[in-house]
């Protein structure tokens, strides 16, 4: 046993080494091979893209069998060295079976041999020599017929190149591009009912100013709306794309009137102050070009300023007054859609930021008047169904939750303005569309599309696109919003409102802050102050409430600046309307005597009169002066008037006085007047004491009067009798003539009640029309 163990483990190691040795030498042949013979190209294509391939544009978008489908695209070498012996082709994939692998093959960006499919033969483009950083076009035609299409479906479409490049001297698979192609041979018995959403929404332009005439010129905040209402842009392209589309206006008639407002005389902020807008021709081409559009299509109008309902639901709740704005903007909303346009809008629908609704939302959205409520999919879940529902689902209290889907609504969001961007949206849109009608062909159901509230041109030109691909109706109809409120239910959707709690967080992030309804209800406050004191309160309620609309708007989503910005500029207008009523500053007075009258200038540099306000007087100490009654007052605008208080003096010294205006409610308005009054008033004691001093000089000169005169009758007895005659120089005249009858003026007299003021007219001042 000891001999066999020893001579097996004397062999064994050698057996090994002889295996290995002939394992070497039959490999490295084989090794050398591969390295001279690689493998196929389709299996050597999983490193990184060489090349750039964009596909720019398909056509048909949804083919039929006799079409012959036509690709074009660019092809962009990335790499480092030049690409030779290329050819670019097209690859037809495996039928697409759900939504999710659409999303799946949208994501995916390696190049695999199994996934995407043989290349159709016969049907490639040669490429030159295509040297790095350098860009060339292609064009492929294929007739359907040859891409072998089965069944109906989506499929996926691959456009590839492959060549050598300096470090891979074989042929392979250099770039590759995917997109959708929707293929359906005939019309389907039953139709998916499609309502797309088409917004007419902007940013807030104008301000709450308006200038000092009786047109009430409006103030924008800058020409940008302009720009979005000419030939080109982007609410022009909206109107001119949609009225060929069957799609519903959802408008938010700030809009409107913004732009009716640019139909009349119009200033822009600038650097420099105010400027004259020149864009009336413009304002008016589009309205006339919406007016036209809307007489065929349903209108939904948003409440007025688009306000935002989540924010007003999660923050507003907590500022008393705050949700009082949305049932006039409602109400705002229809009069102005009816007035500019001439037609009557649906009002009852509310549409949430992002489709995103809880419990609380829906609370809001239904007090301003709307009970149907558009939602999306992503916020309103389904729980385990294997097809899309019906977008309606009651919802309880009479309501309606209208659940747009989630996938179509953001097809056309991004960068659209890049062909191949905007191609790829519009395949995707149409394979989403026709995997709705493929999950349940034998059923008919309604699909909701609500895209982002303000698509740019590329996004509405590829939108626009989409929609109209669907028109010849081979698996979809349209079908207008109303209509899809009212759908039949499915049972088996979910109607079940999320919770506050499960708002997402991001879109939390995004809202007004509690502070801002804050301010808005500070402004709304001052000017409910300052409306009743005018004599034509429209002129200041109708700008200022449009303003404070427009403080809540969805806009400022994310633009916590801007937003707060926009609130101080209406703000600090309201104050500054507020202080062209006030009263003039009074120098102190001296008030001798126990009454006086104390003037008190009120100023009114507002082109429009004030009335309704009460100006009252206070003394510091009532009982050294009583400062009068409180006096209702009128002043026309542009004018300063002075108002006069009797007021009664009981002791002397200085008094503080202080002036006020009052609403009719009682409320201070406008700041405090204060100056001093010096009462000198003079008492009884002291009069009487006067007044006995005085009697004492009138008995002494009585007294000395007559002993003058008893003096001179004397003096006159002498003179007859042979004296020295009555002419002399110091005679009667020099002594008598004093008098001449008249009694004398004494220092001690008392004058007459006067109050020293100064009645200087107050400056003109600039006058602010509201």
């Amino acid at each position: 046993m000891a001999e066999a163990a020893g001579f097996q483990g004397s062999e064994r190691p050698r057996g090994r080494w002889l295996r290995r040795a002939t394992a070497l030498i039959t490999g490295v042949p084989l090794l050398v091979a591969m390295l001279q013979f690689p493998a196929a190209p389709e299996a050597r294509a999983a490193g990184p893209r060489t090349v750039d391939v964009s596909i720019d544009a398909l056509t048909p978008t949804t083919p039929k069998k006799d079409d012959t489908l036509t690709v074009s695209g660019t092809l962009t070498n990335r790499g480092d060295s030049a690409v030779t012996d290329a050819h670019v082709g097209l690859r037809r994939g495996p039928a697409l079976s759900s939504r999710s692998a659409i999303d799946t093959v949208a994501k995916r960006t390696g190049f695999s041999p199994g996934a995407d499919g043989q290349e159709i033969e016969n049907r490639t483009q040669k490429i030159d020599k295509l040297e790095p950083g350098v860009s060339r076009t292609f064009t492929l035609h294929v007739p359907v017929k040859d891409l072998d299409l089965g069944d109906d479906g989506v499929y996926q479409l691959g456009v590839s190149l492959s060549g050598r490049s300096g470090s891979a001297p074989y042929e392979q698979v250099l770039g590759v591009k995917r997109t959708f192609l929707p293929w359906q041979s005939s019309d389907v018995a039953k139709k998916t009912q499609l309502t797309y959403l088409w917004p007419l929404i902007s940013s807030t332009h104008l301000t709450a100013e308006t200038d000092a005439d009786a047109e009430q010129t409006p103030v924008f905040r800058n020409d940008n709306l302009a720009a979005e209402i000419a030939p080109g842009g982007r609410l022009q392209q909206l109107v001119a794309l949609g009225k060929d589309l069957p799609v519903t206006f959802v408008i938010d008639p700030d809009v409107l009137a913004s732009v009716d407002a640019m139909t009349k005389t119009y200033k822009v902020e600038g650097p420099n102050g105010p400027t004259a807008g020149k864009n009336q021709a413009v304002a008016k081409q589009w309205l006339s070009q919406v007016e036209e559009a809307v007489k065929t299509h349903e209108v939904v109008a948003l409440p007025f300023g688009d306000p935002d309902l989540a924010s007003l639901a999660h923050r507003g709740k907590e500022v008393p007054s705050a949700l009082g704005h949305l049932g006039p903007a409602t109400t705002l909303a229809a009069k102005t859609v009816e007035t500019i346009l001439g037609v009557k809008p649906r009002t009852d629908f509310a549409w949430p930021a992002e489709g995103a609704v809880d419990s609380s939302i829906v609370d809001v959205a239904t007090s301003g008047g709307a009970h149907n409520i558009i939602a999306r999919s992503d916020s309103l879940q389904e729980n385990g169904l294997s097809y899309s529902p019906t977008a309606a689902r009651p919802i309880g209290g009479g309501n309606t939750a209208v659940v747009a889907d989630a996938r179509l609504s953001t097809a056309f969001q991004g960068d659209l303005s890049k062909a191949e961007n905007s191609t790829l949206s519009i395949q995707q849109f149409l394979a989403q569309s026709l995997m709705v009608n493929a999950q349940e062909p034998e059923r008919q159901r309604n699909i909701v599309v609500a895209p982002q509230r303000t698509p740019s041109v590329s996004q509405a030109q590829a939108m626009a696109a989409g929609v109209k691909s669907l028109t010849p109706g081979r698996w979809a109809e349209p079908l207008n919003l109303a209509g899809a409120a009212k759908a039949t239910p499915d049972p088996a959707a979910n109607r079940e409102v999320p919770g506050s709690s499960e708002y997402p967080a991001s879109l939390r992030r995004q809202e007004l802050p509690t502070e801002a309804f804050e301010d808005i209800q500070g402004t709304q406050s001052s000017l409910d102050d300052f409306k009743v004191v005018l004599a034509q309160p429209p002129r200041v309620v109708t700008p200022f409430g449009n303003a404070i609309m427009r403080e809540m708007s969805t806009e400022w989503r994310g633009d916590e600046a801007g937003a707060e910005a926009f609130r101080g500029s209406v703000r600090t207008y309201l104050e500054g309307l507020t202080r062209n009523v006030q009263l003039i500053q009074k120098s102190d007075a001296t008030l001798s005597g126990r009454s006086a009258t104390i003037p008190v200038t009120v100023q009114n540099n507002l082109v429009q009169g004030v009335r309704n306000l009460t100006l009252e007087l206070t003394s510091s100490q009532p009982n050294r002066l009583d400062a009068g009654e409180p006096q209702e007052i009128t002043v026309d605008g542009g004018h300063s008037q002075s108002f006069k208080f009797d007021t009664t003096a009981n002791a002397n010294g200085p008094v503080q006085v202080t002036a006020q205006l009052y609403t009719a409610e009682g409320k201070p308005y406008g700041r405090p007047m204060t100056f001093q009054v010096n009462v000198t008033e003079i008492t009884s004691t002291i009069m009487l004491v006067i007044a006995g001093g005085v009697l004492l000089l009138v008995l002494a000169g009585v007294r000395i009067y007559l002993q003058r005169k008893r003096a001179g009758s004397r003096h006159d007895g002498e003179g007859t009798d042979g004296g020295e005659g009555a002419e002399g120089p110091g005679g009667g005249s020099g002594d008598g003539g004093g008098t001449d009858g008249d009694e004398p003026v004494q220092p001690g007299d008392p004058g007459p009640d006067t109050g020293s003021e100064s009645t200087d007219a107050s400056g003109s001042g600039e006058k602010v029309d509201r």
